[in-house]
């Protein structure tokens, strides 16, 4: 079996995880069963409290990244349901108030924010690309992006290949 140490999602849209490659299960850990019912939810996954939030380290960082992109997509798009995912994001009370950067710092332009989040692997620092397909002849692939998280430093790296990384249970 070939190992898949690094995730990678097809996203919709909407931000709804098409499908994954079924690596890093223990960025999931403690996730709120709710939040991997099927359509899951990238964003929703990653900030909700009952989510990924209360375990990343950069919380306040990622958020602002998180929310650029999606602020973005909105004002390019003037989607509805983009508009609602943002109302929903921006509502999520954090036990710490880590939620928000103080001074309303502005990601947009930011070229690389790394998530770092606490597993049982150790603190991970994992960043990510994007790659959205333009065609003009196929709607449904047009409308996904592909998103693959690569290791950020080398104690990352090392932390997810010495704990094997096999394919685990993955939001998809």
């Amino acid at each position: 079996m070939r190992k898949k140490p690094f995730p990678a999602f097809a996203l919709d849209r909407h931000w709804n995880v098409a499908a994954s490659n079924s690596a890093l299960q223990e960025l999931y850990e403690g996730v709120d069963a709710q939040l991997m019912v099927r359509p899951v939810n990238g964003l929703r996954l990653t900030l909700h409290p009952r989510g990924m939030a209360p375990r990343i380290a950069n919380l306040a960082e990622w958020r602002a990244h998180l929310l650029s992109r999606l602020r973005r997509q909105i004002e390019i798009t003037g989607d509805p349901v983009r508009e609602e995912l943002m109302k929903e994001a921006l509502g999520y009370k954090y036990a710490d108030a880590a939620g928000s950067l103080p001074g309303g710092h502005d990601l947009a332009n930011a070229v690389l924010v790394p998530l770092k989040i606490h597993t049982s692997l150790d603190l991970l620092s994992v960043f990510s690309t994007t790659t959205v397909f333009g065609t003009p002849v196929d709607v449904t692939l047009s409308e996904l992006a592909i998103e693959m998280f690569f290791p950020a430093d080398a104690s990352t790296a090392q932390a997810v290949l010495r704990s094997g990384a096999a394919p685990g249970a993955t939001p998809n």
